[in-house]
Formats: C-alpha cells, sequence, structure tokens
C-alpha cells in the first residue's frame, strides 16, 4: 500500500514538472499596519489558497513572478493581524501592483488553528476553545522548551516529578499528564517512552506555535486525550532567511545554562519548495539548592538537529517532509563527573531519538474536497541508570518504535445558508517498547496497535456551529472496540458573544505509561512500578460550557473567557504501595479505584492596546476529589482528595512597547496550596503535606538594533524566579524522596542573550 502510494506521489511530481509553464505577468507590492502606517516585514503572501507563497522583505515588500492570465486571489496573514484578502485579474503579461493594509489582531481571533476541528478552521468558529501559543510568546518569556511555557495558559500546569532527573510532567484540567495527548504537527507520535521528558526536549527554534484544546478530545485523537490536547506545529518556511540565538544564564547565581540554535529557512524563486533547517546545543549544569552535595536540578547536555520541507507537486497538491534527531544526556544524584555506579545515588540517562513524517495533501479545484495521507514513526534508544549505594546491576536499556499513519478526507457542502463540513478517517498507531534492568528483574516487552476509525460532521455559518462526531477504536490490550462519541454546539449571539457547549467520552488502556519508565529514589532504595493483572480500561466523560466575548474599542482590544468543565471519571488507574521484592526494591502497583471527579472554571482575560500592550492573565478553580477516599500508604489515613493538583492557580503575561526597538516583558505563574506525598526514607514514615503557596515572577528586557537594512539584532537580559520561591523543605543527603519536588522550577536566576537575523 505505502509503495503505491510513493508511486502516486512520484508520477504527480513528474507530471507537474513536465506540464509547468512560465509567463511574465509579475504583482508586486507592500503591507503595511492600518493603525500606524508602517511597513510590516515578513508577513506571508498566499496566491490562490496555497499555489504559492512568498514573504514580504525587511522593508515590506513582495513580489510574486511568472503568473498565467486569469484571475488570481492573494491573502496577506501575519500573526497577531487580520488577514485581508486582494483579487486581481490578469489579462496580458505585466506588473500588477497591490498593496495590503493590515489590522492588527492581538486576541489573534482571526487566526486559523487546526487543533479544535481536525480541519484548517478559524479560531473563533470552533466548537472547542482553542489557545494558541505564538514564537513570540517564547521569547517574552524566555521560554526555550514547551515545558517552559505552557504554564501560561489557563487550566494548564507543568509540574517537575524528580528532584534527580528532573521529568516534567503536563496537567490539563487538574488531570495528571497521562490523561493528555500531545501530538507533534497533529501526529500521535509520542509514545509512552517519548512523554517522559519529551516536552523538555523538543526546542522552541522548530515551533511555529502550539495550539492547546482542553476538554475530551478522544473521538477526534484517540486515547489519552481526556483532559486536553497539545498540538505543536512546526515550523514551515515561508521566506529565505537565517537565524542565530543565543541565551546564557545561572540557575541560582551559580550553575550554567547555555541554549544556543541556528535555524535557517530557504524558499525557491517559484515558491513551489522550501526547507526550515534548525538545530539547538544545550549545556546546563547541576544545581544543588540545600548544599547536601545532591542535584536538586539535573545536568543536561542535548543536541538536536532537523528539517521540515515541501514541494508543491502540483498547483493543489503537496509533499511535507520533516526529521529531527536529538541527542540528550541527564544525570542527577551526587558526585555527576565519576561513573553512576560508584556514586551513592544517580539518576542518568542518554536518549538518541530519531524522528520524522511524510504526508501528502490534495485539494479539488473547487476546493469542495480535500484530503491528506501521512506516515510518522519515531525511534527511541535509551541508556539508563537508576541506582543506589553504588548498585553495579543498576544500569538498564530501552528501545522503543512508534509509527503512526493514517488517511483523512474532508468535503465541504457550500449550498445554502447553513453549510457543512463532513470529515472522516482513518489512523493506526504501533508501539513497540522494550525495557530491560537486570539488576531489578524488570523486563517489560510490550507491542501495542490501536487502529481507529472516526467521523464527524460539522453544520456551520458565522451564527451557529453543530457538530457531531464518533470515533471507534480497536486496541490490541482490550477485547472489544471502544467508542468515542463527541457533540459540540457554538452560537455566537453577536459579533463580540460567543456561546459553547461541549460533550466527549474517552478511555485510557490498560498499558504502560511515563511512571513506569522512570524508577524513583525513595530512604536510599528504588520504587518500581508493576500493572495489576486486574487492571480494566479507564473511562471518562467530559462537559465542557464557555462563554467568550470580546469587544474592540480604537485601538484597545478586550477579551473575556468563563469556562466550566466538569470530567467524570470510571475505574480511574491509581498507585498504591506492594511491600517490598527480594531486592530490597519498593513495588508500587497501578490499580483501579472506583471513579474519581473533577470540575472547575477557567477564567482568561486579554486586554491589548495596538502594538503597544499587551496584557494577558487566566486562573482556575477546581476541586479534584476520589469517589471513595484513596489508600495509598497504611501510614496515612485514607484521602479523598488528589495529590499534586491546588484547588486554585493561574498566570499572568503583560508585555509593553515603550519605543519601536524596545520590549519590556512581566510574567508570573500563581500556584495555591496543595496535598503532597511524601515517602518514608529522610522522614521516618510516609506522610502528607499541604505545600504552601507561591508565586514564580519573570521579567524580561529586549532591544533591536539594526545592523544592517537586512540584518537585526535582539539583545535581552531576563530575571526567573524574582522572588525567589523555592522549595525550602527538599530532602536532605541520600535517602530523599526524588519525588517529594514541589514549587518553581528553578531558583532565581538570570540570563542575557542576543539574536541575529540575516
Amino acid at each position: 500500500m505505502i509503495k503505491k502510494i510513493f508511486a502516486v506521489m512520484l508520477s504527480f511530481m513528474v507530471t507537474s514538472s513536465l506540464y509547468a509553464q512560465i509567463n511574465d505577468a509579475t504583482i508586486t507590492g507592500h503591507i503595511i499596519d492600518k493603525n500606524s502606517g508602517e511597513h510590516i516585514p515578513f508577513v506571508t503572501i498566499i496566491l490562490n489558497n496555497g499555489e504559492a507563497y512568498t514573504t514580504s522583505d525587511e522593508t515590506g515588500h513582495y513580489m510574486i513572478s511568472n503568473l498565467p492570465v486569469g484571475k488570481h486571489t492573494l491573502k496577506a496573514t501575519l500573526m497577531g493581524y487580520k488577514e485581508d484578502i486582494q483579487i486581481v485579474n490578469i489579462s496580458k503579461a505585466n506588473t500588477y501592483v497591490v498593496h495590503f493594509s493590515l489590522d492588527p489582531d492581538e486576541q489573534m481571533l482571526e487566526e486559523v488553528v487546526v487543533t479544535g476541528n481536525r480541519y484548517v478552521t478559524k479560531k473563533r468558529e470552533t466548537g472547542n476553545i482553542v489557545n494558541i501559543i505564538s514564537p513570540k510568546k517564547f521569547e517574552t518569556t524566555a521560554s526555550v522548551t514547551p515545558a517552559e511555557i505552557l504554564n501560561f495558559q489557563p487550566g494548564l500546569r507543568v509540574e517537575y516529578d524528580c528532584g534527580n532527573c528532573g521529568v516534567p510532567q503536563l496537567r490539563i484540567n487538574g488531570l495528571s499528564g497521562q490523561y493528555s495527548q500531545v501530538l507533534l504537527d497533529s501526529r500521535a507520535i509520542f509514545s509512552s517512552l517519548g512523554m517522559v521528558y519529551g516536552l523538555e526536549q523538543l526546542p522552541s527554534s522548530m515551533i511555529e506555535r502550539v495550539e492547546v484544546v482542553r476538554g475530551g478530545g478522544s473521538a477526534l485523537f484517540g486515547s489519552n486525550a481526556i483532559g486536553g490536547t497539545v498540538n505543536i506545529i512546526t515550523k514551515e518556511p515561508t521566506s529565505s532567511l537565517l537565524q542565530l540565538s543565543n541565551q546564557t544564564g545561572l540557575i541560582g547565581g551559580e550553575s550554567l545554562d547555555a541554549n544556543t540554535s541556528l535555524n535557517g529557512s530557504f524558499i525557491s524563486g517559484d515558491g513551489r519548495t522550501g526547507a526550515y533547517l534548525f538545530t539547538m546545543v544545550r549545556s546546563r549544569d547541576g544545581y544543588d539548592h540545600n548544599d547536601d552535595g545532591f542535584t536538586d536540578i539535573p545536568k543536561l547536555r542535548s543536541e538536536t538537529m532537523g528539517v521540515r520541507a515541501f514541494h508543491k507537486i502540483a498547483d493543489r497538491q503537496k509533499l511535507t517532509f520533516e526529521y529531527h534527531h536529538i541527542h540528550e544526556f541527564r544525570r542527577g544524584g551526587d558526585s555527576l563527573n565519576i561513573p553512576a555506579h560508584e556514586t551513592n545515588l544517580a539518576e542518568q540517562l542518554e536518549h538518541q531519538i530519531n524522528g520524522g513524517g511524510l504526508t501528502y495533501d490534495i485539494t479539488s479545484k473547487n476546493e469542495k474536497n480535500s484530503g491528506s495521507v501521512y506516515l510518522s514513526m519515531q525511534h527511541i534508544g535509551r541508556n539508563s541508570y537508576f541506582g543506589t549505594d553504588k548498585n553495579l546491576d543498576a544500569y538498564g536499556r530501552t528501545t522503543d518504535y512508534t509509527l503512526n499513519s493514517g488517511m483523512q478526507w474532508i468535503h465541504n457542502f457550500k449550498n445554502g445558508s447553513f453549510p457543512a463540513i463532513f470529515t472522516a478517517g482513518f489512523d493506526y498507531t504501533m508501539d513497540k517498547l522494550h525495557d530491560v534492568m537486570i539488576g531489578y528483574n524488570r523486563e517489560i516487552n510490550q507491542k501495542t496497535h490501536v487502529g481507529g476509525l472516526y467521523a464527524q460532521n460539522e453544520w456551520k455559518n458565522s451564527k451557529y456551529g453543530i457538530l457531531v462526531g464518533l470515533r471507534a477504536d480497536k486496541h490490541s490490550m482490550i477485547k472489544s472496540p471502544i467508542l468515542s462519541p463527541r457533540v459540540t454546539l457554538r452560537y455566537a449571539q453577536t459579533k463580540e458573544i460567543t456561546l459553547r457547549t461541549s460533550y466527549a467520552r474517552g478511555y485510557r488502556a490498560p498499558q504502560v505509561y511515563d511512571e513506569d519508565l522512570h524508577v524513583g529514589a525513595v530512604g536510599g532504595e528504588v520504587s518500581l512500578i508493576q500493572i495489576s493483572p486486574d487492571l480494566i480500561p479507564e473511562y471518562s466523560n467530559n462537559v465542557n460550557i464557555s462563554f467568550d466575548w470580546w469587544k474592540q474599542i480604537g485601538e484597545w482590544q478586550i477579551n473575556l473567557l468563563v469556562e466550566a468543565f466538569y470530567t467524570d471519571l470510571e475505574n480511574v488507574f491509581a498507585l498504591v504501595e506492594k511491600g517490598h521484592d527480594d531486592k530490597g526494591n519498593l513495588l508500587l502497583e497501578r490499580v483501579n479505584e472506583e471513579g474519581a471527579t473533577v470540575a472547575g472554571v477557567n477564567l482568561e482575560s486579554r486586554v491589548s492596546y495596538g502594538k503597544k500592550l499587551s496584557i494577558q492573565g487566566g486562573y482556575t478553580f477546581q476541586k479534584s476529589r476520589y469517589k471513595t477516599p484513596f489508600i495509598w500508604s497504611d501510614d496515612v489515613a485514607p484521602q479523598s482528595s488528589m495529590y499534586n493538583t491546588p484547588d486554585h492557580y493561574g498566570y499572568l503575561n503583560l508585555d509593553y512597547y515603550p519605543m519601536e526597538k524596545m520590549t519590556l516583558s512581566l510574567n508570573g505563574v500563581f500556584t495555591g496550596s496543595m496535598l503532597f506525598q511524601h515517602y518514608a526514607g529522610y522522614v521516618e514514615k510516609d506522610c502528607e503535606k499541604v505545600t504552601p503557596a507561591f508565586a514564580d515572577l519573570g521579567a524580561r528586557v529586549a532591544y533591536n538594533i539594526d545592523l544592517t537594512k537586512k540584518t537585526q539584532m535582539e539583545l535581552f537580559i531576563s530575571v526567573k524566579n524574582i522572588l525567589n520561591q523555592y522549595q525550602d523543605d527538599l530532602d536532605v543527603g541520600m535517602d530523599k524522596d526524588s519525588k517529594y519536588v514541589y514549587g518553581p522550577a528553578t531558583p532565581r536566576s538570570f540570563y542575557f542573550g542576543a539574536k541575529v537575523l540575516f
């Protein structure tokens, strides 16, 4: 089947080359800001819905050549502005002048997204709220990975669950990381192993934007999309440019953290072929906060490189290729410069990751039908050491192969005042995991297959939207097929108010998840996780209701979002102590509890004044409770509240442009108190703690310098955790509980850097 697909693709490429025609007609013009009248650089100009692309240069001018006679549609688009469409009729070989004037759109309501409905649609017309994280937000918050930026979204929290290796976990609407689906370019290639450190391994330099959907999406994206979906979309070339950047800092004023990236974008003269290349090198020293000789932030060395390229093999046919390679080494514990087995405590991991994908897209001439065929793969090789007391047998080796392939077809019913869009497709995901730790007598050899069929229909216009969808999955570890329905309703009472509600059902299969592949240290021993032989699937029912209001008054734009969510979990997964094995390792077993409920409200507000000021903030109030009190230790009374889940938390971003070339940014994350588990070791017996609330504030100042007409430099300095609200009761010594970690990711840290754009 795959050979036939590639043969068809090759045939199209040859045909398009043979019939390519040249015409001397040219369109040229400029793009300006409608409010300020200033020229805007690097605006993408799209010809005839994707037949060709170009980008305005540093002076805000563009040109498209070799156009045939006929009617052409030009669309100018740039994140932060409303798109502008112009139509030009070419009657003969000549030069035609077409100018664009763009309205600022700080709320990005007209921005198009793909995660909400699995096809391109305007953000304001989706049935679910879709939040967008732009490259600019990575810069203003001094974030170099997705793990650092996701805190700045309502309902999202990134926590670091291990003081030895720094494993990050994303929580959406109060649910732990295993309830979230993370996609790369809409593809599910993050396996259980890939998700352990995955959010900290992808560099911001490869990311065009991140789209976030809160609430159930299993009917579209398969299992695990219960709490929400995060779609990391990589950069596609739109112009020819080169960018070099470096950010260097001191964690806690003492540990060096340096990040350097080099990225290049290249486009052919006719705009039919392009490539975006990215590289990043990061070096971070280990950090010991309480001077006990054991790290609280691990040592990190990583190198990343990759490419995303496209070729338009015909006017409405496109082939896209993506490849990335990541090498990462991280080490925590004591005595970082000697072999791991000669130390008192060490968690050491070395990853070699190779991944990529190929996508073929085609659109009919009348634009009523479109389809895509895709194949994505990722291979992870991991060498590990999780051990204490100079244990020579604590080395391990893990290999993981993930394949995700599928096909999707979209039909657009454009007739009448209430048009519809029908989407259908299938996808197949295979994951083959082999994890061996000989010293702990642990071997996980698991191969899973998941095949899914889905279909949905959305009837919508500017005022109403009704979407009904259904997905059927056959999971190799579940006997019967699983049906996941989805319904969304949208009502735009006016152009300023949109009401939405949605229902979705989802599931989680009884398979390996990320905690199983991270071995924690507790009390000078290691803790291992095993799966109960009686474990059955976990199911969820999710309801979201939202009120979205925005208003423009002169140059002021105001947006207010109120979103209520409720998730009911059946047969919820939980970890309980099961004693020790014959080697003295603490055993934790994943079992089913009766269930749990998570309910709350997300609030979000955005206020902007032209391009001068932007303020964005969000706050979440929630309750996460087990239906039956949960028992995890004989030393602790049964507890109804979920651990590691605060009842309220929020964030704030403020960007101010006092002059054209300067940016002042302030950001903050607030986390309320929460219930936390503390395993015996450094403490005498298992216990629970109510953590204090903390505020993590950061600031950044940047200034742009024009080195030449075509070369720009940005210089910046930033401070993270200004108030230095770092955890002050970390365990001490080799008997520490490595999972007893809460609070900000780093203490007060200072950074400076530069970015040069050629």
